[in-house]
Formats: C-alpha cells, structure tokens, sequence
C-alpha cells in the first residue's frame, strides 16, 4: 500500500493540464479526481469502472463552485477525455462509437463524451487507494495544497447544489421551475446548459421513485436489493423536450414496461388517477397483461403536495394517450 502511495502520489502531483495565458494551469482534472475520490469514499462508485453519471458531474460542478477563483469555464467533458494522457486512466468506447474530435483534438461535446465513451477505468491499486479511509485522505489532501488555495475545504458526500435542485423539483410549482430553466439557458453556454439538464435528469429520476417508496404507481412492483440496482423508473407525465419541467408533479414512477406503455399512448392515468387503457391493446390473459390494471387507481405519494398534477394527466390523455 505504501508503495502504491508513493507512485501514485507522484502521478497526482504532476497531471498534464492545459495552459491558458491568461489563466494559468487549467484546474479541471484536480477537480475531477478529487469528485471521483469523493464518489469513492461515499460508495456511489463501487468499482474502478468511472461512469458519467449526474452524481459525478454534480460532484464536479459543486467542487469547482468552492475551490476554482479563475475564470476557467467548468466543463466535465474535457477533464474526462483529457485524462487519457495520465498513466492510470483509460477511456473504453462504447461498441462501434468513436468520439468526435475538434481540430484542437479535444472532445467535440458533453452529449459527444456521453453518446459515444461507455466509460473510463483508472487503475485498480489507485481505486483501492481512493477507498481506503487513510490513503484517500493523504491523496485529497495532496490534491487540495497542490492546486487550490482553500484550506477549509471538506468532501462532503451530499453537495450543496444537490440539496438546492432537490428542492427545487419537490417544491417548486412548474411556471417558476420553468422560468429558471428558461434563465440558466440564457446564461449559461451549451456546454454547460447541457450538463445543467444532464445533472437535473439525474436527480428526477432518483427522486421520483423515492416519492413514490420505490415502487410502481400502477402495479404496486416494488423490488429491493443490497446492491445499487434501481428497478422502478421515474417517467415525465409530459415530456422534458415539451416542458421543460421537472418537478414531482410532473412525474409519476413505473416499471419500465409500464413506463413504456405510457410513453406510448398504450395507457393513460385520468385526473382522479384511474388507470385506463387504450382500446388499440389486445393482450393475452397473463400475469403479464396491461389490460388487468383497467380501472385500477394507482397509489399515490404520501403527501397530497406531490400528486401528479391533474393538468399534465389531462395533456397526456389529450396529445398521447390512443383512443
């Protein structure tokens, strides 16, 4: 163990960073590490296999806001490709995709990065250095007093910014939620636009679920496990591209094959939240039917304030349901 600190205290210390005149050493690439160390410590990444999950980019974009004062733009997709030049990262494509590179070799887009690399893996003495309790701390430490002046500085494993977007989709009503995403369009660039969505997608879909006790709102399925393994999605009653709208009235949580039912006009739910389903369906008598839950009043949130809202249920059975 000692050894491999040693080694890859060395790598830590010495990363490849892009250099800009006016800005100095670029800080993405400490930031990303010590958002993937943080992950690590927190059990959200269990292995060396580093996905790019909303949880990550949150990290990365929450880190940044506390640590980075120059004027750096904070883009998750350039540390992440960029750091195939460090020994202990490497970048697996997914099958048949390649990523598309600018005329500067740097990665065309976040939605690039995110279509076309499955994900990276560092080395796996580094993950286990970034696990352990003692190791993680002397390598965070080491990042912080390298490349940020902070010393006040904690990992925390629930970051400000999660706590705010939380709060905004469970309390917030849709005008205002939709007014904001309508600002941070207009300030922010693409890049960062399409991470803002990417990290606010991220957390609809973990608490829509929770709302509803993980389980399905239509067939009460409801499946645990010791290991992170989600089985009940969280579905947008009208779709995000139409409305831009992410609060907990505007999602309902369904098993994928009823969440597909939906998405396709298949069935809707009426405003006193009845299941119907569309004459178009003709299914065998299973088990398996979508047709058994005709009639069925789904079960709903404990508290009235996060029911799906009866006026996304009324556009639903308009603009997709199949009569």
């Amino acid at each position: 163990m000692e050894e491999n600190t040693e080694k890859y205290s060395l790598y830590l210390l010495k990363l490849n960073r892009g250099y800009n005149k006016g800005l100095g050493r670029a800080p993405h690439k400490p930031i990303l590490l010590l958002s993937i160390l943080q992950l690590i410590r927190s059990g959200n990444i269990d292995s060396n296999k580093i996905f790019i999950t909303s949880e990550l980019v949150l990290a990365f974009k929450s880190n940044w806001n506390q640590l980075v004062e120059t004027k750096h733009t904070p883009n998750f997709a350039l540390p992440f490709f960029h750091m195939k030049s460090e020994p202990f990262w490497n970048l697996i494509p997914k099958l048949g995709m390649r990523p598309t590179i600018t005329s500067s070799k740097s990665i065309k887009s976040f939605k690039n990065l995110n279509e076309t690399i499955a994900y990276a893996e560092i080395d796996k003495a580094l993950f286990d250095l970034f696990k352990s309790t003692k190791t993680s701390l002397i390598l965070a430490e080491l990042l912080l007093k390298n490349y940020f002046k902070a010393s006040n500085f904690t990992l925390t494993e629930t970051p400000q910014l999660q706590i705010e977007i939380e709060d905004q989709i469970l309390n917030e009503g849709k005008h205002s939620y939709t007014s904001k995403i309508e600002e941070l369009h207009n300030k922010l660039n693409e890049e960062e636009f399409e991470e803002e969505i990417f990290v606010r997608s991220g957390i609809f879909k973990k608490t829509i679920p929770k709302i509803y006790n993980y389980q399905c709102c239509i067939s009460e399925m409801k499946i645990e496990s010791t290991v992170n393994a989600q089985m009940i999605d969280a579905c947008h009653i009208i779709p995000f591209s139409e409305s831009h709208n992410d609060t907990i009235q505007n999602g309902i949580s369904l098993s994928p094959n009823l969440h597909r039912a939906f998405d396709r006009g298949l069935l809707t739910i009426s405003k006193d939240f009845i299941v119907r389903i569309s004459p178009t369906v003709s299914d065998n008598n299973s088990v398996y039917s979508i047709r058994q839950f005709d009639g069925k009043q789904i079960s709903l949130p404990i508290n009235p304030k996060h029911y799906p809202s009866t006026e996304s249920l009324d556009w639903h059975k308009k603009e997709i349901y199949q009569i």
